[in-house]
């Protein structure tokens, strides 16, 4: 893992920053690529990324602030802005990106749930490539393994901070790659007869439920928050919930998925 990628001046260019830039482009590039080999609405997809990355920043900032970390930042309110030092909730990123999208669509006529099963898979997998961020930065750690395996974090990071030399469980590591599990399993569902929305609904059930048990290895925020659960469970159970009732909602009033849409002709050149 590596904080910083190099320094202008004094000023540091942080690659947690980098990443999770990188994880907005190429979640918008995925999704690109998905509603064109549909055929629908790519024309506004670069659009849909720019407002839905913004307010996922914000929204997954505000999230771990108020959420995660307010006895810090209740001392610190100028370091509240200073994304580029970590500290983003994937459930307030979610939802503040969705609720984006979502106003952008509504805006354009565009058919918010049919949008939403095409271009979910791309969610994730900037979600993925956020965890990545969180590797390079060292946050977003696990708890001691006790035994002589599991990650050592160098100086300067908030695991070394916080455990020291300790070996730590994989946590950010374990999601990246259940993220990308997910990623594959959307885009199997798309393939299905399915009714609209059910796609886009099943996405935050899995990764609530991928979430709810890595939080158990968690060792940032390990205290309890309500009833027993850390804050990552307590929100994970009720994003479960909320894609759940969608999902039932899906199913008993919305229509079969149309896939008569004009679609993306590949073709060989010879």
């Amino acid at each position: 893992m590596h904080q910083y990628l190099f320094y202008i001046g004094d000023f540091p260019i942080r690659m947690y920053g980098l990443t999770l830039c990188m994880a907005i482009f190429l979640a918008t590039g995925t999704a690109y690529f998905l509603a064109k080999q549909d055929g629908r609405w790519h024309e506004h997809v670069l659009d849909i990324g720019i407002y839905g990355g913004f307010a996922g920043l914000i929204g997954g900032r505000l999230w771990d602030v108020f959420f995660f970390d307010w006895d810090y930042y209740s001392d610190h309110l100028l370091e509240i802005p200073f994304v580029w030092q970590g500290g983003m909730a994937v459930q307030g990123g979610m939802l503040a990106g969705i609720i984006a999208g979502a106003w952008y669509c509504k805006i354009n006529k565009i058919d918010i749930l049919a949008f939403a099963d095409i271009t979910c898979p791309a969610y994730i997998m900037g979600q993925a490539i956020g965890r990545i961020a969180n590797l390079l930065n060292g946050d977003a750690f696990g708890s001691p393994t006790g035994g002589n395996f599991g990650l050592l974090y160098p100086e300067g990071t908030l695991a070394f901070k916080t455990y020291g030399t300790q070996p730590l469980w994989p946590a950010e590591v374990w999601e990246c790659q259940g993220d990308i599990i997910i990623f594959v399993l959307l885009l199997l569902m798309r393939t299905t007869d399915h009714k609209k929305g059910q796609v886009f609904c099943v996405y935050p059930m899995l990764y609530s439920i991928l979430r709810f048990f890595l939080e158990m290895l968690r060792g940032d925020y390990a205290e309890p928050w309500a009833f027993g659960l850390t804050s990552g469970q307590a929100m994970s159970v009720f994003f479960f919930l909320v894609g759940l009732a969608g999902f039932v909602y899906c199913t008993l009033t919305q229509d079969k998925f149309s896939k008569d849409a004009p679609k993306l002709n590949i073709k060989q050149e010879s």
